[in-house]
């Protein structure tokens, strides 16, 4: 592109939104039809988790009433079973935990399947309250009695990097940009820089959103992850030597930025706890590079197969435009949601 970055990338957006229709029908490459029945599934805030909320509310010493709120989807008590600590009686509605309070260990049967995570929102008698996070990889929470969590470090370490790791591998849109950094660079040197440079980026942006220095709303931000995804694919589909070609890791570091305000959006629906803060948000993000890196190698084990088969450029070309279509149908629901 001699006349500027950004005329190129329009004219390569209408190229691939035009002839995206005409290739997969073109290549008759089965896998990529059905990866894009699957994708197209997915819903238009793909990396967003789904979550089940329960109020747990103390109306006297060791007496309290529960019940889950209200959602857009069937009752959360269809899929998800609240098991109480041993010293607890349920019945129906009411909570009966004697003297001692509500201690001990507090589980969520069910999380993981339709719900990826289950938030227990406690109100103690004293006014304070409290928000505790269950999710497959955390399926029990330690109750204390009282508002004070008394989690240690390495508790709340472990718990925050297997929600890191639930994210990333959740959020099909953060893994589809991945993959097509890798499609876009290839599995040489420079990947690791351009890998390193994306890395840097959303953890910058990440720790800046959690903590409350850089808020943004999330319609554009969801916006811009999506047309994110189409322009790696539309370059990828290329061998001209453009400015994502020449210098890929400063790409991945600019859209790394935003993708990081959006790992932070899934974090503030978590929740980050008082007690270790830094802790907590440093461990999610590690979280998050360990989901990526098993996605990296995991893409780099299909490759490796993938090199004995003859129509292996056939196949990747039908797959960069199933990528782009899906990532361009995201956009327009999301750049729609911005002025609705």
């Amino acid at each position: 592109m001699s006349t500027g970055w950004w005329p190129g990338v329009r004219l390569r957006l209408r190229m691939l939104l035009t002839a995206t229709g005409s290739a997969l029908l073109k290549f008759k490459a089965s896998t990529a039809l059905l990866a894009l029945t699957a994708l197209t599934a997915q819903p238009a805030n793909a990396h967003e988790m789904s979550m089940a909320e329960m109020q747990l509310r103390e109306l006297s010493r060791g007496e309290f009433v529960w019940q889950w709120t209200a959602t857009e989807k069937r009752p959360a008590s269809e899929d998800l079973t609240p098991v109480w600590p041993g010293a607890c009686r349920a019945e129906a509605n009411r909570l009966h935990c004697g003297e001692t309070g509500l201690q001990g260990t507090l589980a969520v049967q069910g999380v993981g399947k339709r719900y990826s995570a289950a938030l227990v929102k406690v109100f103690w008698l004293d006014g304070q309250s409290r928000v505790y996070t269950l999710t497959a990889g955390q399926t029990t929470v330690q109750l204390y009695g009282s508002a004070d969590d008394q989690r240690g470090m390495g508790e709340i370490a472990r718990a925050y990097t297997l929600l890191g790791v639930e994210h990333i591998l959740s959020g099909i849109d953060h893994l589809l940009f991945v993959i097509g950094l890798l499609f876009l660079v290839g599995y040489q040197r420079q990947l690791f820089w351009t890998i390193s440079a994306f890395t840097l980026a959303h953890s910058l942006t990440l720790a800046s959103s959690a903590l409350g220095w850089l808020v943004l709303r999330s319609p554009p931000v969801e916006a811009v992850i999506a047309l994110s995804i189409v322009l790696v694919a539309a370059e990828a589909l290329h061998q001209r030597q453009t400015l994502a070609r020449r210098w890929p890791a400063l790409v991945a570091f600019l859209f790394g930025l935003v993708h990081g305000l959006g790992f932070a959006g899934a974090l503030k629906e978590i929740g980050l706890p008082e007690n270790h803060l830094l802790v907590a948000l440093l461990s999610f993000n590690v979280g998050v590079e360990i989901g990526q890196l098993l996605a990296v190698a995991a893409a780099w084990a299909v490759w490796r197969l993938s090199t004995r088969w003859p129509r292996t450029a056939q196949l990747r070309t039908a797959l960069l435009y199933a990528i782009g279509a899906v990532a361009a149908y995201w956009s327009w629901l999301r750049i729609a949601l911005i002025f609705g």
